[in-house]
């Protein structure tokens, strides 16, 4: 299964308008949360950004500063990444650059491992989306109206039936949804 999932506004962005993020940092609670979902993915596919944010969980151990940081670190370093990126010669850890189409990749992808395979960053996902290939869609809305920015969910010409499966409210008021793409 490819699933999508990043921190959202009410009103639906991912980032603000200057490109800030900082509104999504997770408290202990949520963290522990993201840490579990971690665990249970195979490869992760992302964007350069997303790749170039994320990297500090590999290459810094100041982040681990805590067992709850340490264990997700030790998570995120063994989860094998795709990194697509028009301008990226290289990555560190444990990360390729993107050496086939979207779609050849997250087939290989989805072939390498039993578990489930996550995209992030709103660029790839949406292009994911437009193809067809998203079997789930995970939101962790926060308690915010940002007015712009990068939205979570790309325009699509045609509606994608969903199918709510989860719902889980954390001491932060930040809400978790989770939707499967329903099959027509």
């Amino acid at each position: 299964m490819l699933i999508y999932s990043m921190g959202v506004s009410v009103d639906g962005f991912i980032t603000d308008r200057e490109g800030g993020f900082a509104w999504t940092v997770p408290s202990d609670e949520q963290f522990r949360f993201h840490t579990e979902q971690v665990g249970e993915l195979g490869v992760y596919l992302c964007g350069r950004r997303l790749y170039e944010a994320m990297v500090v969980w590999e290459t810094d151990p100041s982040m681990r500063v805590d067992e709850l940081r340490a264990a997700f670190a030790d998570l995120w370093c063994a989860l094998p990444k795709v990194v697509f990126s028009r301008t990226l010669d290289s990555v560190e850890g444990n990360a390729r650059l993107a050496r086939a189409s979207l779609a050849e990749e997250v087939a290989e992808a989805l072939d390498s491992t039993p578990k489930d395979v996550a995209i992030g960053g709103a660029t790839l996902a949406a292009a994911a989306i437009e193809l067809g290939l998203v079997d789930e869609l995970r939101s962790f809305r926060n308690s915010i109206v940002v007015g712009g920015g990068t939205p979570f969910l790309p325009a699509v010409a045609e509606s994608i039936p969903l199918e709510l499966i989860e719902t889980r409210t954390f001491g932060s008021q930040v809400i978790f949804e989770r939707y499967r793409v329903r099959q027509t």
